[in-house]
């Protein structure tokens, strides 16, 4: 017979696994970092981006007369479990039970499912606006990723691990790339068919060499704060976003190389076998950069250092 320990384990395991595929169903490059965590890290990021990609179905997908009302609706499911650490939901279920293990709560979760609910409203963005939303829909998950990576290698008992004010700006800094490589990456889609324009200032029917420009230099800088926080992280979190980074910054050349005729009409992507070279050499500079510190802080070397 089934007791209610055993029933609560294969619960808990059916919501990972429904997160699991909710990640594999929509998104290779995201999935292929997560290969690179460890279980527990993999589990609780699916986790996380599942109930993201909930939400931007809502949102994005569903977009029906009630929608505001399933955000409010799912918004609330999260409130619960995070209360209660169970949810009839399975992706809100997995994303509470990671959540209360890592720290992540609703300093992250009320602006995430804020700017969720301006998708349903707002069709233009000022730079005010715009950077609420990136702020709300990106900078945010970014920090909960973060909490999740700093979680993964803490053992039983000991205290959760507090990221330092450089790793919550490395972070954000990530999630704000990520998201404003996907504002052009979606332009045309946003535009055409969500009749959305996020970046500021800017018309998608008439965007210019000038727009792409800009927005690929703010996307530039906001990679160089990400990569200044990235020897922060564990090593396994370390290669997974250097991995998500290096897909990213690949998304980024062929963007400022595709015309802004192109931009306005289809989205860019990266092929499949093009990712797995760009994903192993990322790792590879990871872990030979990591050899280097070891062989330069042996004592032997050292000493050889400062001798005369």
């Amino acid at each position: 017979m089934r007791t209610a320990t055993t029933g609560q384990v294969l619960y808990d395991a059916t919501a990972m696994r429904a997160s699991a595929l909710v990640l594999r169903a929509y998104s290779t490059s995201f999935g292929l970092g997560t290969r690179l965590l460890g279980a527990r890290a993999r589990a609780d990021i699916q986790a996380v981006y599942a109930l993201v990609r909930l939400a931007d179905e809502v949102v994005d997908t569903y977009r029906g007369p009630d929608a505001g009302v399933e955000l409010d609706e799912l918004e609330e499911q999260v409130a619960r479990a995070l209360r209660t650490g169970y949810s009839t939901n399975v992706v809100v279920h997995a994303f509470a039970r990671a959540a209360r293990r890592t720290g992540i709560g609703h300093g992250e979760i009320d602006p995430f499912f804020a700017s969720m609910r301006a998708d349903l409203t707002v069709r233009t963005h000022d730079r005010e606006s715009y950077e609420r939303y990136v702020y709300g829909s990106a900078e945010v998950v970014g920090v909960m990723c973060l909490r999740v990576f700093l979680d993964a290698e803490r053992r039983p008992g000991d205290p959760r691990v507090e990221p330092v004010p450089a790793a919550l700006d490395g972070a954000r800094a990530l999630g704000a790339a990520f998201q404003k490589i996907n504002f052009l990456r979606d332009l045309a889609a946003d535009s055409g068919d969500l009749g959305r324009a996020y970046l500021p200032g800017v018309d998608p029917e008439h965007l210019t060499h000038g727009d792409v420009r800009a927005v690929l230099d703010e996307i530039g800088g906001d990679l160089d704060r990400a990569r200044a926080a990235l020897p922060l992280l564990p090593t396994r979190a370390r290669c997974a976003v250097a991995a998500t980074t290096a897909l990213y910054d690949r998304l980024l050349r062929d963007l400022a190389a595709t015309p802004v005729e192109t931009l306005r009409a289809r989205r860019v992507r990266v092929p499949g076998p093009v990712k797995a070279v760009v994903v192993a050499r990322a790792v590879a500079g990871v872990l030979a950069g990591e050899t280097r510190d070891r062989v330069r802080d042996t004592p032997l070397l050292r000493s050889r250092a400062v001798a005369p």
